[in-house]
């Protein structure tokens, strides 16, 4: 039997297949190799006296430890343009960690009006990411939210105040009551507030994540100072074209990425973001660098 897990409590795994949701365990071979299932993994059951076993996790894709879901396709960066103020570095650092991960990131603006949205927009037109803005009152942008979950499985994050609340309850107004029904009828009474769960939606899954805010961005995963260049897409066209072939673009000469930020190319804020986030790992040793498991 296969299927995808939608919520684990307790030592307990919920297994959404063709058949319905499964109630099982997992063998206890993964906790020798240190491997722990996870929401969103493609998992393989057996069945035994004691009821339904996880006997296999398919290959990742990805996996964040912080909230703990595997297999994401796209995280929507929720934003407000005023209280609280965003922070570019904070959207850039989760951009490229999920970029990082093979997540697309999909900044989603709120809160704000016209003039106020233009300060976001501004920062990431020259990137690659894609930009919504959201009017409640006419239901702007909606749609495109619904379209990026189309066939994908999605998270949404962002810190207390953006309004990542309020965009799911315009979205999912049910959202509330159905994983609450989901957490009573599946974790039976165990403590659930900070657990994961997965449910379908807009031809889709939406992985409803408590505790992801953007305060544990330096939790959700490490980029090491030689990968963050690929974590800025928008800077591919010139890697490769620097002077120095281990060049960190920030200082060298005859930088082909700052040469394009001098011609208008790029994004200051984005390349702002970059440096500051390559002096925050640069001097961390390889032995030093957090390992994850997938």
């Amino acid at each position: 039997m296969n299927g995808y897990i939608i919520k684990g409590i307790g030592g307990f795994y919920y297994v959404k297949t063709t058949e319905g949701i499964v109630e099982c365990k997992a063998r206890g071979i993964f906790r020798k190799q240190k491997r722990t299932p996870v929401a969103g993994d493609e998992v393989i059951l057996s069945m035994e006296e004691g009821g339904a076993v996880i006997d296999e996790i398919a290959p990742r894709k990805n996996v964040f430890v912080r909230p703990p879901v595997a297999n994401l396709d796209v995280l929507f960066l929720v934003a407000s343009t005023t209280q609280p103020v965003p922070s570019t570095l904070v959207l850039d650092k989760l951009s490229a960690i999920a970029v990082d991960k093979g997540v697309q990131p999909v900044i989603v603006c709120t809160k704000g009006d016209l003039a106020e949205t233009e300060f976001l927009r501004k920062a990431y037109e020259k990137s690659t990411l894609p930009f919504i803005r959201i009017d409640y009152a006419t239901g702007e942008g909606l749609d495109e939210v619904k379209e990026w979950i189309n066939g994908r499985l999605c998270a949404f994050c962002g810190n207390s105040g953006v309004g990542k609340s309020t965009l799911l309850n315009a979205l999912l107004p049910e959202l509330g009551q159905q994983t609450g029904e989901i957490s009573q009828k599946l974790g039976r009474g165990r403590h659930t507030t900070r657990e994961v769960t997965i449910f379908e939606a807009f031809g889709g899954r939406v992985a409803d994540t408590p505790g992801f805010a953007s305060l544990e961005a330096n939790r959700a995963g490490f980029i090491p100072k030689e990968n963050l260049e690929l974590a800025f897409p928008e800077f591919k066209p010139y890697l490769g074209q620097c002077q120095f072939t281990s060049c960190s673009h920030r200082s060298e000469k005859g930088c082909a990425v700052r040469a394009a930020l001098k011609d208008g190319l790029l994004s200051q804020s984005r390349y702002d973001s970059y440096c500051a986030m390559y002096d925050e790992v640069k001097d961390i040793k390889e032995w030093e660098q957090p390992r994850i498991r997938g």
